[in-house]
C-alpha cells in the first residue's frame, strides 16, 4: 500500500538559501537510511517516528502563504524515502509554488519519476562513489548516488551538486578524484560545504574544525569551473 500523506519532522517558514534565488519554505521529511557522520539532522533518521506536523495542517498553512512565498523545498531526512512525495509535489505545484528537492540520491528510480515535478534539485555527492559506504554506512550507496546524478543531468532540471567537506572524511586527493569524475559527466555547478558542528553527534568530528584550503579550491576549479564554497557558520 502506498503511503497516503507525507510525514514531516519539521518546517522552516522562510528561507533564502535552500533554493537559490527563491523565497521558500522548507519541509523536512522524516526518515533516512544513511548514517553520515557529519549529519546535522540525526533526529530525522528514524523512519517510523510520528509526524511532527500534520500534512493537512501544513497544506492549509501553505495555502495562506500564496503570494508571499515563491517555492517549497523538500529536505530531510531523505524525501525520496517516502512514497507520498510525488503526490505532495503535485499538491504544492497546484497551489502555484515552485518545487525544489534536497536529496542524497538514495532512491534513483523514485528520483527519476518525480524529476518532471521539480524546478530545482540539490543533489548531495558525498565522496568518490567507491568510498561511499565508509561515509554513509550503507553498502551500494555510491552506485545509487551515481545513478541519481545521471538522472538529474539527463532531466534538464536546474541543479547544484553539494559536498560536505571535513578533512577526516575527505582528503584532498578524494576531492580531486571527485572533480575529475564530475568533469567527465559535464558537471559545472558544485558547492563545497564546510563542515558545521550544529547538530552533529559525532564528537570526533565536532571537536575538530575543518576549513577548505584556497589553493585546493583553485585546483578543483580548474576541473569544475563553477565552484562555490559555503563557509561554516
Amino acid at each position: 500500500m502506498r503511503q497516503k500523506e507525507l510525514v514531516l519532522g519539521g518546517l522552516t517558514p522562510l528561507s533564502t538559501i535552500d533554493f537559490p534565488g527563491r523565497l521558500g519554505a522548507v519541509f523536512y521529511t522524516q526518515g533516512c537510511p544513511l548514517r553520515c557522520r557529519y549529519c546535522h539532522n540525526p533526529e530525522l533518521w528514524p523512519a517510523q517516528a510520528p509526524a511532527a506536523l500534520a500534512w493537512p495542517a501544513v497544506m492549509a498553512w501553505l495555502h495562506r502563504r500564496r503570494g508571499l512565498l515563491d517555492a517549497v523545498v523538500f529536505s530531510g531526512g531523505e524525501p525520496t524515502a517516502q512514497g507520498a512525495l510525488g503526490a505532495a509535489l503535485v499538491q504544492v505545484r497546484d497551489l502555484g509554488f515552485e518545487t525544489a528537492l534536497h536529496t542524497a540520491g538514495v532512491y534513483p528510480k523514485r528520483l527519476a519519476e518525480i524529476l518532471p515535478r521539480l524546478d530545482w534539485v540539490g543533489l548531495d555527492i558525498k565522496a568518490p562513489f567507491d568510498r561511499y559506504p565508509k561515509l554513509t554506512g550503507v553498502p551500494g550507496s555510491g552506485e545509487k548516488a551515481e545513478q541519481a546524478l545521471t538522472a538529474v543531468l539527463a532531466s534538464g532540471v536546474d541543479y547544484e551538486l553539494r559536498t560536505t567537506v571535513h578533512h577526516q572524511l575527505l582528503a584532498p586527493e578524494d576531492l580531486m578524484a571527485m572533480a575529475h569524475n564530475l568533469r567527465s559527466y559535464g558537471v559545472r555547478r558544485w558547492v563545497l560545504q564546510e563542515f558545521r558542528t550544529q547538530g552533529c553527534t559525532d564528537a570526533a568530528l565536532a571537536c575538530m574544525p575543518s576549513r577548505l584550503d584556497p589553493a585546493l579550491v583553485a585546483r578543483l576549479r580548474a576541473l569544475v569551473p563553477d565552484i562555490t564554497v559555503r563557509a561554516a557558520a
